[in-house]
């Protein structure tokens, strides 16, 4: 999946960036650092922690310092955790999104499909994050399911007042896809994409994206591709195989992985700003 053997201080030339993996998670808990260098020998030399509470985007911002050139971080209140939002904690992201490595409002925005949080606190926090991306013009890191008409309506109100916006894990089809290019949001995809029984919309969708607005994540631990060859021992999904997922994105496409690769590294260096690693 690399342009060649060729590499600088062990990195493969040709890298990818994952723009959303969970490494907080419990699952990651014994083994996170061999996790990280695992993904990177695999070339996949930059990733950004996602933070779905408080505590979480704390503790991504502290992996994202503990791994300079490597992790950056997310914060944000997951629609999820929305029953929990109180205004107050606004400031505490606030100061988590000062820091240099903490690049993006989220993960926010609204899930229908779980109602973990009644639609009413969801659609709450979610305005809150608006209003707060874009007070510090940070980009916007977003989660959607089965709310698509009150998602987009929602980010609609802030048409051009938020810098930039990514649809997080984006599995629908062409005519949502459609709505999210609108909206002027670029898209985030994951191993929904190698899944032959659930990804059918997403595939069909995925050679419309434009390439200046394609990313490309694995959600881990979620979301494990389901076509993986040999199938790994554990259900848990790592960063390190987000070049499998790239392959697949890239074949729809009618693409080389290459090309693929350093597309997606460019636009996601350019969205979250990040620097080369480390």
């Amino acid at each position: 999946m690399i342009e060649d053997s060729t590499t600088t201080a062990g990195v493969p030339r040709c890298a990818w960036v994952d723009i959303g993996a969970n490494l907080t998670h419990e699952s990651f808990a014994i083994d996170r650092e061999r996790v990280i260098q695992g993904a990177r020998a695999a070339g996949v030399t930059r990733q950004v922690v996602t933070g779905a509470d408080l505590v979480s985007s704390r503790a991504a911002a502290a992996l994202a310092r503990d791994f300079p050139g490597q992790l950056w971080s997310t914060a944000g209140i997951h629609p999820h955790h929305a029953a929990l939002f109180e205004r107050g904690q606004l400031a505490a992201l606030r100061e988590l999104l000062g820091e240099r490595r903490t690049v993006a409002v989220g993960e926010c925005g609204l899930d229908y499909f779980r109602n973990f949080s009644p639609a009413g606190a969801q659609r709450t926090a979610f305005l809150a994050q608006l209003e707060l991306a874009a007070e510090l013009q940070k980009p916007l890191f977003l989660h959607q399911r089965d709310a698509h008409a009150d998602f987009c309506a929602l980010l609609g109100e802030f048409r051009g007042r938020l810098p930039r916006a990514v649809a997080h894990c984006f599995t629908g089809g062409i005519e949502e896809l459609e709505d999210y290019l609108a909206l002027g949001l670029s898209i985030g995809v994951t191993g929904w994409v190698c899944d032959e029984r659930r990804g059918g919309a997403l595939r069909s969708a995925v050679p419309r994206i434009p390439a200046e607005r394609l990313m490309l994540e694995t959600d881990a631990p979620y979301l494990l591709p389901r076509d993986l060859d040999p199938p790994p021992g554990t259900r848990r999904n790592e960063p390190r195989f987000l070049p499998h997922i790239g392959a697949t994105v890239a074949r729809l496409r009618g693409e080389s992985p290459d090309e693929l690769a350093r597309n997606t590294t460019r636009n996601a260096c350019a969205f979250f700003g990040l620097e080369e690693p480390g």
